[in-house]
């Protein structure tokens, strides 16, 4: 069967999810306690790629880091009630070599749960860290040229960017331009073409356990980027390497984590999909017009967008949204074009964001009301004019001279197999509002079309000629939402 033009992608955060599964066995959980009821559920609930965060192996470097970091100890203290030094493991993003961690049962078990997965339809997301490497990884001690190095200067300067290596070397910390080092990690030097291969190498390595990648903050490594950041100049990367893994690999998937208006750029050299930050950034801002006008974008780049409302970096959607807020921005994010990414203990409504040093979460009951919308709206979402239909933002008129709430809705129209047809409008908007939606199709006259929506109760008879003349009346409270089925009556 081939892939669906928009897919859906379920991320775990491997070490808390075998935390929760050890809590229950009383021992601890590698990848093979994952059950195959947990399996099938996924399954069940349409996703296509099961996305397993932090999953290589660490080492003590990085986690005495993260035990000793005054910011971090203090949140980790607000986050755990009953908080000890044994919670924090070190970030899972200080790698310290791209084997699949013991804890976890190693790459054995990996390739267990790989093939569990495909027996499914499932494919297996891991990650691929670029910028950086645990200050422990072995090509510090036998590859020093790969890293980014300082001087005294710097080091005395900014110790917040340098640290002296074991070997009297000054190392710069991995970072962005914008913000201080990550002190549990050292910094990659992209102007080695012998990095390059070497990390083309390990795209090759990790390639071979999963179906696709998800590149963590992906645009630092671009060579504009680099060199802004460091003053050294880089040979482009990514095209390279994306083009290398699928000659090899056929149908590889690549995900960027990308930030600053540079998702157009990593989607051209050679990223299935991007982050959308910004849609997500202008739902959390409550303000309708400048999401709509973010979807006007053209679809050869929205298509390569993938839509969330939280991940492991972002607070909880429960946190950011009031409950109503929460569902009229799900509605949007989860039923526009690109990949649709989910969250674990998104579904349950969870309010606190595990930090990636520790071990485990805090204890928090599931909110039920929660759990029914987005078992709702993930079953509307396997619907098939969804993941391969057509999509299209649709213009929303003022119902009357001098009523300007028709600029607080979102609306868009699918078009798919057989005459099927879907229609979504949303109120973002914190007061009533009202419209005419105008109508995408033109062969609605001489019949009357039923609307029947399927994410509430609400079911219309309306005219198809007055529908395609004037458009569709709709009059919605504040945050409120309709998801039509619209069919021949």
């Amino acid at each position: 069967m081939a892939d669906p033009k928009y897919p859906s992608l379920f991320q775990v955060n491997t070490r808390a999810y075998l935390s929760e599964l050890g809590a229950g066995l009383g021992r601890a959980a590698t990848l093979d306690d994952v059950t195959d009821t947990r399996l099938d559920a996924w399954a069940r609930s349409g996703f296509d790629y099961i996305w397993f965060l932090g999953v290589w192996q660490t080492g003590p470097a990085g986690q005495r880091v993260s035990a000793s970091n005054p910011e971090w100890l203090d949140e980790y203290r607000r986050i755990l009630p009953d908080f000890s030094a044994s919670d924090v493991c070190g970030s899972c993003f200080a790698v310290q070599d791209y084997r699949v961690h013991d804890d976890f049962g190693g790459d054995c078990a990996m390739v267990r749960l790989r093939r569990r997965l495909k027996d499914r339809g499932l494919k297996l997301i891991l990650d691929f860290v670029p910028n950086h490497t645990a200050p422990d990884h072995a090509w510090v001690s036998e590859h020093p040229d790969y890293y980014v190095w300082g001087d005294e200067e710097q080091l005395a300067a900014q110790p917040q960017n340098y640290c002296r290596g074991e070997g009297g070397q000054i190392f710069a910390y991995g970072r962005d331009p914008y913000f201080d080092g990550w002190p549990d990690t050292l910094q990659l030097n992209y102007g080695s073409r012998a990095l390059q291969d070497a990390m083309l190498g390990e795209l090759r390595r990790t390639s071979s356990l999963c179906d696709g990648l998800r590149c963590d903050m992906a645009m630092l490594v671009l060579p504009e980027v680099f060199e802004k950041t460091w003053g050294i100049r880089a040979n482009p990367f990514w095209p390279r390497a994306t083009e290398t893994i699928r000659r090899e690999r056929p149908g590889f998937l690549f995900m960027a984590e990308v930030y600053w208006d540079l998702e157009w750029t990593l989607q051209q050299q050679g990223f299935d999909y991007a982050y959308d930050k910004r849609l997500y950034d202008r739902l959390s801002e409550r303000h309708a017009r400048p999401v709509r006008e973010h979807l006007m974008a053209g679809l050869d780049y929205q298509d390569g967008l993938a839509r969330f409302l939280e991940n492991h970096d972002e607070p909880r959607a429960a946190a950011t949204f009031p409950w109503e807020v929460h569902r009229a921005a799900a509605i949007i994010t989860f039923l526009t074009p690109g990949l649709r990414f989910f969250h674990m203990g998104q579904f349950e409504g969870k309010k606190v964001r595990i930090p990636v040093h520790l071990r485990r979460g805090p204890t928090e009951a599931p909110v039920q009301e929660t759990g029914q919308f987005y078992e709702e709206l993930l079953d509307c979402l396997q619907d098939p004019i969804y993941r391969d239909g057509d999509w299209q933002l649709l213009d929303c008129h003022p119902a009357w001279d001098g009523n300007w709430t028709s600029d607080a809705f979102v609306s868009f129209g699918w078009t798919g197999e057989r005459d099927s047809r879907r229609l979504v409008a949303v109120n973002y908007s914190d007061h009533p509002s009202q419209c005419y939606l105008s109508m995408p199709w033109s062969d609605l006259p001489g019949a009357v079309w039923r609307l029947q929506d399927r994410m509430g109760t609400a079911s219309y008879d309306r005219d198809g000629g007055d529908l395609a003349s004037r458009g569709l009346y709709l009059d919605l409270p504040a945050w409120s939402y309709h998801v039509f089925e619209m069919r021949r009556s």
